[in-house]
C-alpha cells in the first residue's frame, strides 16, 4: 500500500496515527466516494496488535497529560481549533468524497462546528468548577480527576464532527485517546491527528486506527487498561461493546440513534411545520436525529401532505460538491439495499409512496414519504437512516402521544404547534432526551445531549461531559485539624 492517496488535490495519510507516528498495516481495506463509486484509496487495516500498541501508547502518554495544567490544555485545543480553521476547505473536501454530504455544508456549517467543539470545551475546562459546601462543619470539595485512556468510537455520517464531540471533551478533561473512525468514511480522523501533532498535542495523547468492525473494535473496548469507551452507532453494535467492556467494568457513553417523531397540531404554522418535515430529509436522512415518524392532526393532514409534497419536489438531488445540490447519495451500496429493502416490504405491507419509494442512478435514493403505515410495522419501528419518512395521523393530544412514544427508541421528538400550554403539556410526556419546540436542530454544547431507552446511555455536552471522562472525586476536610509548625 502507499503511504498517502490524494483526494481532490488534499494528501491523506492512510496509516494509523500511533504514539505520534505513522503506522502501517500489513492488511488494507477500501474506501470508495459514495458520489461515484470511485476508489479513493487503500486505508491500513487495523487487528489487535494495532490496538495493542495505540492503548499502550495512551497509556504511556496518560501521566504526563493529567498532569498538565488546565491552562497548557486548553491551549493546546484552542491551537488545535486554529488549524482546522487554516484547513476548513480541505477537511470540507475530503469529507464530502469520503461520505457524501453536502460541501456547501461542510464549508458553511460542519468544519467551523469541529473548531468550535475544540474551543468550547476549551473554554469550558477552565470554568469548570463547583462551590464548596459544608456538612456538620466539614468542608466538601468536588474535583474531576482525568480517568485514563478512552477509546472513542465514531459514525460515518458526519465524521469529524461526531468525532471532536468526544475527542475535545476527552482530551479536555486530561485523557488520552485512541480514536477509531467507520470505515466508510475515515479520511477526515487521519486529518485531524495531523493537524493535532502539528499543534503540539504530545505523542500518544490522540491515536487513531482504522479498521473494520469488530476486527478491532473488540480489542480496543475489552482491553484492561481503557478507562472509558464511547460509542456513536447501532444497538446491535453497542450490545457487543457493552458486553466486552463488562469484564472490566469500563463505563461506557452510547449514542444509538432513534426513529424521532414529528408533532403537526392544527394550531401550529402550518408552513412552518412543513419546512421542520421537509428539512428531515437533511444529510439524504442520515441523521440520528432525524424525525422520521410524521404524526399530523387529521384536520389539517391533506393540506399537509399537498404542502409537503409540492415542497419535497423542489429539492434537488445529485452530486454533493454542486452548490446547488440539496441532496447527496447515501453512504454504501450496502446501506442503499438496507433503505430499499424496508420500502419495498412497507409497500409490499400495503405503505403507498405519495412521493419517492425507489432507487435512482448510482447510490441515490429518492426522497419518499409513505402514508397507510400501521403503528407496529417495521417501517415505523425500526430505523432506516436514509430519506425516508412516514405520515400518520391523530385525533387527539393524548393520541398524539401515545404514538410519539411507542416505539423501542428515545433520542428526539419535534412538535410544531402555536399553543405554548400544549407544547408544555406534550413535552413533558415525551420520551426524549432532546425536544425541539417549532425548531429543529438547535444544538448547544453546554445542553445535555443523549437518547433514553435504546436510543442511548449517558449523556455528552457541557458539565455531563466532563462527569463521563472524569472520576469525581470529593474530598471531605474536618475543621480545626491543622498542627501549627511554625
Amino acid at each position: 500500500m502507499t503511504d498517502h492517496i490524494t483526494v481532490a488535490g488534499v494528501a491523506v495519510d492512510t496509516r494509523h496515527f500511533i504514539g505520534g507516528e505513522r503506522v502501517a498495516s500489513a492488511g488494507t481495506f477500501t474506501d470508495t466516494s459514495p458520489i461515484d463509486g470511485s476508489v479513493l484509496g487503500e486505508i491500513a487495516r487495523g487487528g489487535p496488535a494495532e490496538a495493542e500498541a495505540a492503548v499502550g501508547a495512551a497509556k504511556a502518554a496518560f501521566p504526563a497529560w493529567a498532569a498538565t495544567s488546565r491552562a497548557e490544555r486548553a491551549r493546546i485545543l484552542h491551537a488545535i481549533a486554529d488549524g482546522v480553521e487554516k484547513r476548513i476547505e480541505e477537511l470540507a473536501i475530503v469529507e464530502t468524497h469520503d461520505n457524501g454530504a453536502l460541501l456547501r455544508s461542510h464549508r458553511r456549517g460542519v468544519m467551523p462546528r469541529v473548531a468550535h467543539n475544540f474551543r468550547f470545551f476549551a473554554d469550558w475546562l477552565l470554568t469548570l468548577d463547583h462551590e464548596d459546601f459544608e456538612t456538620r462543619g466539614h468542608t466538601n470539595h468536588v474535583s474531576w480527576d482525568p480517568a485514563g485512556p478512552s477509546v472513542l468510537i465514531t459514525p460515518w455520517n458526519a465524521p469529524l464532527m461526531l468525532a471532536t464531540w468526544k475527542v475535545a471533551p476527552a482530551l479536555a478533561a486530561g485523557n488520552t485517546v485512541v480514536l477509531k473512525p467507520a470505515e466508510w468514511s475515515p479520511l477526515t480522523a487521519s486529518l485531524l491527528a495531523d493537524i493535532a501533532a502539528d499543534a503540539g498535542l504530545p505523542a500518544g495523547v490522540l491515536n487513531v486506527v482504522q479498521g473494520l468492525g469488530a476486527e478491532i473494535g473488540d480489542a480496543l473496548t475489552s482491553h484492561p487498561d481503557v478507562r472509558r469507551i464511547s460509542f456513536t452507532g447501532s444497538v446491535p453494535t453497542a450490545k457487543r461493546i457493552a458486553g466486552s467492556a463488562a469484564a472490566h467494568l469500563t463505563p461506557l457513553s452510547l449514542e444509538l440513534g432513534g426513529k424521532s417523531p414529528l408533532l403537526v397540531f392544527a394550531d401550529a404554522d402550518l408552513d412552518l411545520a412543513v419546512d421542520l418535515a421537509v428539512e428531515q430529509y437533511d444529510n439524504a436522512g442520515q441523521v440520528c436525529l432525524a424525525a422520521t415518524r410524521i404524526l399530523v392532526e387529521e384536520s389539517i393532514a391533506d393540506e399537509f401532505t399537498r404542502r409537503f409534497v409540492e415542497k419535497a419536489s423542489r429539492l434537488k438531488q445529485g452530486d454533493p460538491r454542486d452548490e446547488a445540490t440539496d441532496l447527496g447519495p447515501n453512504i454504501h451500496p450496502r446501506q442503499l439495499e438496507k433503505i430499499d429493502g424496508f420500502v419495498q416490504r412497507a409497500k409490499a405491507a400495503g405503505a403507498r409512496a405519495v412521493i419517492g419509494g425507489h432507487r435512482e442512478d448510482g447510490q441515490y435514493y429518492a426522497p419518499t414519504l409513505l402514508t397507510d403505515v400501521a403503528q407496529d410495522s417495521e417501517i415505523v419501528q425500526e430505523e432506516v437512516f436514509g430519506p425516508v419518512l412516514t405520515l400518520q395521523t391523530f385525533a387527539t393530544e393524548e393520541e398524539a402521544v401515545r404514538l410519539a412514544n411507542d416505539t423501542r427508541f428515545g433520542l428526539a421528538a419535534t412538535l410544531a404547534t402555536g399553543d405554548h400550554e400544549r407544547a408544555e403539556r406534550v413535552t413533558a410526556q415525551l420520551v426524549a432526551g432532546t425536544v425541539w419546540v417549532n425548531c429543529f436542530f438547535v444544538r448547544d454544547l453546554q445542553a445535555p445531549f443523549g437518547g433514553s431507552r435504546h436510543s442511548g446511555v449517558g449523556r455528552e455536552g457541557g458539565t455531563w461531559s466532563f462527569d463521563f471522562y472524569c472520576d469525581l472525586k470529593n474530598t471531605v476536610t474536618a475543621p480545626n485539624g491543622w498542627k501549627n509548625h511554625g
